[in-house]
């Protein structure tokens, strides 16, 4: 079961495209792993934890020299406060998130995302959890960089369906509770049916908390070009309504609402200090994760 769920989730052509990148985070954060990322301490926790090996970049300082002249390896101390990522997925499984077929559905390519990031933070031994809602907050995968965390983001991934409407600001509020440390938040969702204003207030709850946030807006390619040509019926996935229209009537009109939307969602990320992705469910996802993560490290470098 277990493997039929992965090679559901995880495509080796993916994974292959991302395959050597890492995830670094852009604010300080604080764990348990020692040498992985920027500490915002000076210094180190007084409570020996293990060792680990040494690699190019470590401080010599906090090489065990016991250790070296016993066994003639190198290892670095290790102590309680050293650091670590943690990162967070928050999926959308509302009823928007059914929109498309096959691996252009909303909630699947998401849910892919999801996968192929998890593999990636749990292969540079960094922490992952994931948490679906729609109108409330369904299951939950609580943080862990054991190699089986990825089968259990993927057992979940499986079980989510589309369904129900969204209330995005009262669940998010509900999970910054559960955030004790400066973490990384990604959340994927169309941000379809949602107060912005609300939205907003939730999302600044999290930068106060200082963490890092980031909004994968999934999109499908008809949602962002609206090329319909004949009469057609539109059906409301979370609103009980449909609506039978000649595209070219309305086009124009949609176009402006759906610039609109992106662009009040645009100025609350960047109010914020929010990093926002448009992801085209029609783009290759190897290459969309690829371009992201190369991009995320170049303006890391530049910092």
């Amino acid at each position: 079961m277990a493997t039929s769920v992965l090679s559901r989730y995880l495509d080796p052509e993916v994974l292959g495209r991302i395959a050597g990148r890492r995830i670094e985070p852009r604010d300080l954060v604080i764990g348990n792993l020692a040498g992985s990322h920027k500490s915002p301490l000076s210094g180190f926790a007084i409570e020996f934890s293990g060792h680990r090996e040494y690699v190019p970049g470590d401080d010599p300082k906090h090489i065990d020299w016991r250790v070296y002249f016993k066994r003639n390896r190198y290892v670095v101390k290790q102590y309680e406060m050293e650091t670590n990522l943690v990162c967070h997925f928050i999926l959308d499984t509302s009823a928007s998130m059914r929109y498309g077929e096959g691996e252009q559905q909303k909630l699947q390519y998401a849910s892919k995302m999801i996968a192929a990031l998890g593999y990636a933070v749990v292969h540079q031994s960094d922490k992952v959890s994931l948490a679906t809602f729609d109108e409330k907050l369904g299951g939950a995968v609580t943080p862990s960089n054991a190699t089986a965390q990825v089968i259990r983001l993927t057992e979940l991934l499986n079980e989510s369906e589309a369904s129900g409407t969204t209330s995005l600001p009262e669940c998010l509020t509900q999970l910054v509770g559960r955030m004790r440390r400066r973490e990384i938040v990604m959340i994927f969702s169309d941000f379809f049916t949602t107060d912005l204003d609300a939205l907003e207030t939730a999302l600044q709850h999290m930068r106060y908390n200082r963490h890092e946030v980031v909004l994968f807006q999934i999109m499908h390619h008809d949602e962002l070009a609206f090329e319909f040509d004949e009469m057609t019926k539109f059906i409301g996935l979370e609103i009980p309504e449909d609506l039978l229209a000649q595209p070219n009537e309305i086009r124009r009109a949609y176009i402006r609402a759906m610039r609109d939307f992106n662009s009040r969602l645009e100025n609350i990320c960047g109010r914020n200090r929010i990093e926002r992705v448009l992801v085209d469910t029609s783009r290759e996802m190897g290459m969309l994760l690829a371009d992201y993560l190369h991009q995320r490290s170049r303006l890391n470098r530049g910092r």
